[in-house]
């Protein structure tokens, strides 16, 4: 075989190469064009107590799966306790003291202002007399005008006397006035909202799971003093997972809210499928501040995607992942 053969069959050869390794690399540029790099984001729920204090119990631990009202964490509650019972003592005392108000007088003291009056109508009925027996005297001329203007004073004394009585009786049977009711009745609505401040207040130094979710983090241990308002368990609900990706400036166009993608996680064979929850109406990174054709193509927009809470699951914050734009 000439050496000229030989050449142009190894040229022939050369060029086959170049062309499959050139329609290799486009394939994978053209497969890797529709491709962006994302990972695992974790919206954490922090569960803490408003009020401080010396964290008493904790129920849980870290990796541990939690339903919803689940006990989290309790914190010594002394104080709150005893300012619960002594706004419970003083709402039953001014309940007893309006039911006091609205009733009338003891049937005791009823008694005696009734006996008050008996008497006084009988020292009336004989200074009537008196008077009687005093007015004909004075006819007759037997005794001075002065004494029968005495016997008439005392005669109006012991009328009013009665009648100062009879009001007496009337007003211990309508029990108190008014405002005093209303005073009473205004005093334990106070001491109500008073109570119910301080079971609040107890009831806030324990914690509960406000949805289920995985323990991520516990934060303070037992005995430890816990300052108000500082989270002691971070909580991940599935819901809360989701994929953050970049997509060049070229493609986000194409993605809309509600779009299905495909997400490839490492490690396993399976893709998942999310929905775009949300696309970034900035640039994560930008480059120098005119952009020209050749600078466009680094700019990157941030989507979030998110999954059923059945496919969050099993998703780690952190994970890298692959988001796929096209299908």
């Amino acid at each position: 075989m000439s050496d000229l053969g030989t050449k142009n069959r190894m040229t022939i050869v050369f060029m086959g190469g170049v062309l499959v390794v050139l329609g290799l690399l486009t394939s994978c540029s053209h497969k890797n064009s529709h491709w962006v790099p994302g990972y695992v984001e974790g919206e954490f729920v922090y569960v803490a107590s408003p009020l401080a204090g010396r964290l008493d119990s904790l129920y849980v631990e870290r990796g541990q799966q939690v339903k919803a009202g689940d006990p989290f964490f309790a914190l010594e509650n002394t104080s709150e306790k005893s300012a619960r019972d002594e706004a419970e003592r003083r709402l039953a005392q001014a309940k007893a003291n309006l039911e006091d108000v609205k009733k009338g007088k003891r049937p005791s003291e009823m008694e005696s202002i009734e006996a008050q009056l008996k008497q006084a109508q009988a020292v009336l009925v004989l200074s009537e007399k008196e008077l009687t027996r005093q007015e004909e005297l004075f006819r007759s001329s037997l005794i001075a005008e002065q004494d029968l203007e005495r016997g008439r004073s005392r005669r109006d004394q012991d009328h009013n006397r009665v009648v100062q009585l009879e009001a007496d009786l009337k007003t211990a049977q309508l029990g108190s006035r008014i405002d005093q009711i209303q005073a009473a009745e205004n005093e334990v609505g106070i001491l109500k909202a008073a109570l119910v401040q301080a079971e609040w207040n107890l009831s806030q130094k324990r914690q509960t799971a406000p949805e289920t979710g995985l323990v991520f983090d516990v934060l303070y241990r037992q005995g430890e003093w816990v300052a108000a308002g500082r989270p002691v368990v971070a909580l991940l609900p599935p819901q809360n997972i989701k994929v953050r990706a970049f997509v060049p400036e070229t493609q986000v166009g194409r993605i809309h809210p509600g779009d299905s993608l495909r997400i490839a996680v490492d490690g396993s064979p399976k893709l998942l499928i999310g929905k775009v929850s949300f696309i970034s109406p900035q640039a994560e990174y930008t480059p120098p501040v005119i952009y020209s054709k050749n600078s466009r193509d680094k700019l990157v927009f941030m989507i979030e995607v998110v999954f059923d809470p059945k496919t969050s699951a099993g998703l780690h914050p952190g994970q890298p992942v692959d988001v796929q734009l096209k299908f």
